[in-house]
C-alpha cells in the first residue's frame, strides 16, 4: 500500500483508490504507486475486476505542474517514459477495469481514465486536455487513447482547443460510457465491476487481449490473434465447466472458478 495509492479488495473486486489531496494530481510518486497497485491487482487472484477511483470529489486534475515545470529537458524525458509506462501498467491490467469519475478528470486525470475499459461519471463531471494550454501536448494518452475512442476529429478539436467537455457531451461522443447523479458514480462503478466477481478470469483476460491487441493489427492478423486466445481456453478448467452447465442447465447457470 502507497502513501498516496491503495487497493481495497472486497467480494472479488478491487478498487485502486486515489487519496493525494485536494485534487489527486499524478507526480511522479503518485505514478509509481499506480503502476505498483496496477501489478498487485495483476497478481492478485483474489481480484476479478478493478475499479480506477479519485474519492467523492475529485478523480484527478492532472500532472503536478509546479513539479514539471522545474524539470529540464533530460529530466522530463526520463517523467515522460515513466509517465507512459505507469498509465499503460493500468491499460494492460488483464482483468476488466473502470474508471468512477467524480468532479472532474482533466489532463493526466482523462489519461488515467482512458486506460479503463469502461468509464462512469457524475452528471456534472468536466473533463478534457487542457495540455495546450501551458504550450505542451497531452503526453500520457491523450493524443492516442482519445483518437481510438472519439476518432481523430474530435480528438483535434478536444486537444486543440484544450477546453472543458461536459458529462452530456462526452457521452454522446463515445469518451465515456455511463453519466448518472454525483453521488451514484461509484455504485455504479461497482455494479458493472461486480458481475465479473465470480466469472471465467481466463475467458476474461482472452477478451480483453483479443480486443485491445487486435487494434493494433490488420484484420487478418487480427483474427489469427483471436483464433489463438480462443482454442487456447480449451485448456481451462472454466471451458469444461461452462459448457456442460449449458447442455445440463441451459445457459447462464455456470459456478466458474477461474481457472
Amino acid at each position: 500500500m502507497g502513501e498516496f495509492v491503495r487497493l481495497e479488495v472486497e467480494a472479488g473486486v478491487g478498487t485502486i483508490r486515489l487519496d493525494r489531496p485536494p485534487v489527486n494530481a499524478l507526480n511522479n510518486q503518485v505514478q509509481r504507486e499506480l503502476a505498483e497497485a496496477a501489478k498487485e491487482a495483476t497478481e492478485r487472484d483474489d481480484v476479478r475486476a478493478v475499479i480506477l477511483y479519485g474519492g467523492e470529489k475529485t478523480f484527478a486534475g492532472g500532472a503536478d505542474i509546479k513539479e514539471m515545470a522545474a524539470k529540464s529537458y533530460v529530466e522530463i524525458n526520463k517523467f515522460g517514459a515513466e509517465l507512459q509506462a505507469s498509465l499503460a501498467a493500468l491499460a494492460e491490467l488483464p482483468k476488466p477495469t473502470v474508471a468512477a469519475v467524480t468532479g472532474y478528470a482533466l489532463g493526466g486525470g482523462l489519461e488515467l481514465a482512458m486506460t479503463a475499459d469502461r468509464r462512469v461519471i457524475g452528471d456534472n463531471v468536466k473533463v478534457g486536455q487542457p495540455e495546450i494550454q501551458l504550450g505542451i501536448i497531452p503526453g500520457a494518452g491523450g493524443t492516442q487513447r482519445l483518437t481510438r475512442l472519439v476518432g481523430p476529429s474530435k480528438a483535434k478539436d478536444i486537444v486543440y482547443t484544450g477546453r472543458f467537455v461536459k458529462a452530456e457531451e462526452a457521452l454522446s461522443i463515445g469518451l465515456v460510457d455511463e453519466v448518472v447523479a454525483p453521488d451514484e458514480v461509484y455504485s455504479a462503478a461497482h455494479k458493472w465491476a461486480a458481475q465479473f466477481a465470480n466469472g471465467p478470469a481466463v475467458a476474461l483476460k482472452a477478451a480483453k487481449a483479443a480486443i485491445d491487441g487486435g487494434q493494433d493489427l490488420d484484420l487478418r492478423n487480427a483474427l489469427k490473434l483471436e483464433t489463438q486466445l480462443f482454442t487456447a481456453l480449451w485448456a481451462t478448467e472454466d471451458q469444461a465447466t461452462g459448457m456442460q452447465s449449458f447442455i445440463e442447465n441451459g445457459p447462464g447457470k455456470a459456478e466458474f472458478t477461474g481457472k
